[in-house]
């Protein structure tokens, strides 16, 4: 075989560094960062980025275990980065589903089974979910309705605030019939049990309802 087809004396060690890492001008792959992320043995390296995945927002303790563990972090390690973070305040549970809560009603609307399927696909488990909803529904008590004769649920004055926010596309809508239809169907997307989306969808049923919303 002559010298033109000679095999390349450059072995694997030319497309990576030193110590397995990338060669430099390539990027690390998911499967090498992951790799390397598995040979970690210093708690600090896992409770640092468990801190840098709560900055942008609070999260719970399940969203940190997968997080750090799909990075390719021991378990061991993951372990103990919650724990001492649980410790330090940094992660609880039943503080970040009050706050999920009080978000929802306050930014987006959605009724109780809506928040209640949120909650759970966050891993906060069911008696801390059903404590939160709880004290919605508590805080609701002895709020009169408009009319001044029933507590208006949590549920209830959640629907109404959704209906007030899309005002503007159901009063599009000349048709009061097709108008209510549409509501119930906004407010039944949102989460709302059967009952308040029929109250609720209702009271757009008039144009001046539909201006109230506006004006609201």
């Amino acid at each position: 075989m002559g010298a033109d087809h000679a095999p390349s004396t450059a072995g694997a060690g030319a497309e990576r560094g030193d110590g397995g890492r990338p060669a430099r001008g390539r990027h690390a792959t998911f499967a090498e960062r992951k790799e390397r992320r598995a040979a970690v043995d210093d708690p600090d390296v896992v409770l640092e980025a468990a801190a840098r995945f709560l900055e942008p927002r609070a999260r719970s303790v399940a969203e940190v275990r997968r997080r750090l563990t799909g990075a390719g972090y021991r378990a061991v390690l993951v372990d103990g980065a919650i724990t001492r973070m649980l410790e330090l305040g940094m992660l609880d549970d039943e503080a970040f589903a009050r706050a999920w809560v009080e978000s929802r009603d306050r930014a987006r609307p959605r009724g109780e089974r809506a928040i209640r399927q949120e909650l759970g696909l966050k891993g906060v488990d069911r008696p801390t979910i059903d404590l939160v909803l709880a004290e919605r529904r508590e805080a609701a008590a002895g709020v009169p309705s408009d009319d001044g004769e029933l507590p208006v649920t949590p549920d209830q004055a959640a629907a109404e605030r959704l209906l007030t926010r899309n005002a503007r596309s159901l009063a599009r809508v000349a048709d009061p019939r097709q108008r209510r239809q549409r509501a119930y169907a906004l407010l039944a997307r949102n989460g709302f049990d059967l009952e308040v989306c029929r109250t609720v969808a209702a009271q757009v049923e008039s144009d001046e309802a539909v201006e109230g919303l506006e004006e609201a």
